[in-house]
């Protein structure tokens, strides 16, 4: 099917326009983004092994962020690599099925990541406000069962959005306005109708919104009612202090989503897109394990002990 598409288009490779087209700036910034993404894939490789090496964090809630590091480790190889030697090369080209495959990677780990963030505040929910049947309702085969279900949506979006993609034409222009191949900058080089690409998008859009965002507010509404009935201040602080990281997590994540695509069509909207856009894709998954380790105790221990591990 992308061997087809290549024949019916007469494009057969696409140029970044990148981050800045300011010279002066693609060294420093090259630099920047190399040690974002040194620190990206350093962090969530050490929580994927932390919480594999130690026993006391085989729980429902290390469970789901295991996966969130394994999804941002995985996300850290889809742009960026490509986005740093674009900073240092004269031309930063990606062939049609390099696009298309960058397309889904990206598509695939974004979506799977909300539902991951989803599921993780469903975790903190029971937790808070169903002590009591915490463990039937988040068994290992339920938490099984939402990782499998988050991957299994991430999965569709991303093929129907790559999908539909394939399926338009890309006559003469080939150059993109960003670092990376995202939906909308793609969308504005075809030279066919993108009613059907729009239309998925809003579609995809609506299910993120309609499932994720009506479970996390309803979750969060849910315990924060719980919370304000609570006596003890000590039960207040824990319950607080269990979703403090979830909530920068969820805020950050899906604030930056929104300002990237809530936004009139324009040029200058454009850019403010590709900069926003860099919170979601190299900053957020930066930024969680340090979020979710530098207050948590059982991390900090389970470091201590994998390091006296290593030493001895």
């Amino acid at each position: 099917m992308l061997m087809a598409m290549e024949n019916d288009s007469s494009v057969t490779e696409f140029v970044f326009m990148g981050l800045t087209e300011q010279p002066e700036l693609q060294l420093p910034l090259f630099f920047v983004f190399l040690l974002n993404y040194t620190a990206t894939v350093m962090g969530n490789l050490s929580l994927v092994v932390l919480i594999c090496l130690n026993s006391h964090l085989h729980n429902p809630m290390y469970f789901f962020l295991f996966n969130l590091s394994l999804v941002d480790f995985c996300y850290s190889f889809v742009c960026t690599p490509k986005m740093l030697m674009g900073f240092v090369s004269e031309k930063s080209i990606i062939s049609y099925t390099g696009c298309m495959t960058q397309l889904f990677f990206f598509c695939f780990f974004v979506n799977s990541e909300c539902y991951v963030l989803t599921a993780m505040v469903y975790d903190r929910y029971v937790a808070i406000c169903k002590p009591l049947v915490y463990a039937i309702l988040m068994s290992p085969r339920m938490c099984s069962l939402l990782m499998i279900g988050s991957y299994l949506m991430g999965f569709a979006s991303a093929m129907a959005h790559t999908g539909c993609m394939i399926r338009l034409k890309f006559c003469d222009l080939n150059i993109i306005n960003h670092y990376m191949c995202e939906i909308f900058p793609l969308l504005q080089l075809s030279c066919s109708s993108t009613y059907a690409n729009e239309l998925v998008s809003s579609l995809i859009a609506c299910i993120v919104v309609i499932v994720s965002g009506l479970v996390i507010l309803m979750s969060y509404a849910s315990i924060l009612l719980n919370v304000v009935q609570m006596s003890s201040a000590t039960g207040w602080s824990k319950a607080m202090g269990t979703c403090g990281s979830h909530i920068i997590t969820v805020s950050l994540f899906y604030g930056s989503g929104l300002l990237t695509y809530v936004k009139p069509a324009s040029a200058e909207s454009v850019d403010q897109g590709k900069f926003f856009s860099v919170f979601y894709t190299l900053m957020v998954p930066m930024l969680n394990p340090l979020i979710y380790s530098l207050r948590n105790k059982d991390v900090k221990l389970a470091a201590k002990r994998t390091m006296k591990r290593i030493t001895i």
